[in-house]
């Protein structure tokens, strides 16, 4: 399932597209402003941000070019849905990055099918796989492939080690994985984190392309190796 960022500072605005994105079998996640959804993306994978420009706090243009100017977050498609409908608003939203734009009030099949069409362009760019040295995680089967051997995964093992691997060298506490993977409502407790980081160790013990580093007191990392 895809998980969307709708960041809406109206309130029945922002519950409208979280209701219309449930019902055509996507992950909405809801953030007020600019602030909040940045604060969202440290903690969460994120696979399309549907964005209102004229938010508290940060609006979406500034949002827009620090999203742009991240190496780590500048790929995820953005869709601008706002009032701002003059050629210049347009102009403006796509010189900073923005990849479509749609003006208030929006047709919500009109909306879902641009969400599908930016989702699908950027699964061919990214195809969801990611590649560390001769290592390959393939996000849709949840498999590690490595000197001709491909192991599946559960699915939280694969998801942590798919975070760490994404962003080398960055440490991770505890409970930022914990947001991140069993989600921020969850009741399980942080040494979850502890057990899984292990087993992926014994996995891959003898893998030449990455560590999985514990950083004493703060969490832990991935590094890859030369």
């Amino acid at each position: 399932m895809f998980r969307i960022l709708v960041v809406e500072d109206d309130v029945n605005t922002r519950k409208l597209m979280q209701a219309v994105l449930s019902q055509n079998g996507y992950e909405p996640v809801p953030a007020a402003d600019g602030v909040e959804a940045l604060d969202i993306l440290d903690k969460k994978h994120i696979d399309l941000i549907l964005l209102d420009i004229m938010m508290p706090r940060m609006d979406g243009y500034e949002f827009t070019e620090i999203i742009r100017g991240n190496q780590m977050l500048r790929d995820i498609p953005i869709l601008m849905v706002t009032a701002r409908e003059t050629p210049a608003d347009k102009r403006k939203g796509f010189l900073i990055g923005t990849d479509d734009y749609m003006v208030k009030p929006v047709d919500e099949d009109e909306m879902i099918l641009r969400i599908a069409a930016l989702l699908r362009r950027s699964r061919i760019v990214n195809e969801h796989r990611l590649l560390v040295g001769g290592t390959l995680l393939d996000y849709d089967s949840f498999s590690v492939s490595s000197e001709g051997y491909i192991s599946e995964l559960p699915r939280k093992e694969f998801l942590l080690l798919y975070k760490l691997l994404s962003y080398p060298g960055k440490i991770f506490t505890r409970r930022q994985l914990m947001d991140e993977i069993w989600d921020m409502d969850s009741d399980t407790d942080e040494r979850t984190v502890d057990v899984h980081i292990n087993r992926l160790r014994d996995r891959f013990k003898g893998n030449p392309d990455f560590d999985i580093v514990t950083v004493r007191g703060l969490g832990y990392k991935a590094m890859r190796r030369q």
